[in-house]
């Protein structure tokens, strides 16, 4: 969908087809304005795609870790002068068969005349990475809460330990007043562009009540 020059009409373009304009008046544009983008503005939510896709990347990596059978990876030292280049090559294929989906790599070092041991298997440090992957998931899912202003307990997220979210009722209220009700009565724009009125909310039942002490 492409606005047009004069903001006013609207193109369907689509790659290998000819560009489809809608008729004045039948395509009616809820804008979140942007200072940036003034022609089609931007959503709320685009500054947390990063995080979104950090999470995913995380989630990823966790999971390859443990396809690979939680193994993580290390440098295979090989300092004897007798080990010829087909031994080596196959010793290659090996490793990179064994590599799963490649969470880590091995690294293979051939120094003849090297060392006083023909093979060593030196691991890696203990995988920092690995270890970070809570606290990557928890900031990213920070990040993720706040672009949408959703209070945590109302997404099912669990405290950390020695912490609490508070009074869900409370933060289901102030989510409702501060958030719920301009989105929907930015919609109703949708009734005014109509003519008549299509789009209807029921009332929030916890803003009906009164709150508990």
């Amino acid at each position: 969908m492409r606005r047009g020059s004069d903001l006013e009409s609207w193109w369907y373009v689509q790659d290998g087809k000819d560009a489809f304009q809608f008729r004045p008046g039948k395509v009616c544009h809820l804008m979140n304005p942007d200072i940036n983008q003034e022609i089609y503005g931007m959503p709320e939510y685009l500054g947390a795609l990063l995080s979104a896709s950090l999470s995913h990347s995380a989630d990823m990596f966790r999971k390859l870790y443990y396809d690979n059978g939680s193994h993580a990876g290390c440098i295979i030292y090989i300092g004897a002068a007798q080990v010829n280049r087909e031994s080596m090559d196959s010793l290659k294929e090996t490793l990179q068969g064994a590599r799963g989906g490649g969470a880590f790599k091995n690294v293979l070092i051939h120094a003849p005349n090297g060392g006083k041991e023909g093979v060593q298997i030196l691991p890696f440090q203990q995988i920092t990475a690995k270890d970070e992957f809570m606290n990557v998931k928890a900031a990213s899912r920070d990040d993720v809460l706040a672009a949408h202003r959703v209070p945590p307990q109302l997404m099912g997220a669990m405290p950390g330990e020695k912490s609490a979210f508070g009074d869900v009722e409370k933060a289901a209220r102030v989510y409702a007043i501060n958030e719920l009700m301009p989105v929907m009565e930015a919609m109703k724009h949708i009734n005014d562009w109509l003519g008549e009125e299509v789009i209807r909310f029921n009332p929030y039942a916890l803003l009906d009540t009164q709150p508990t002490s």
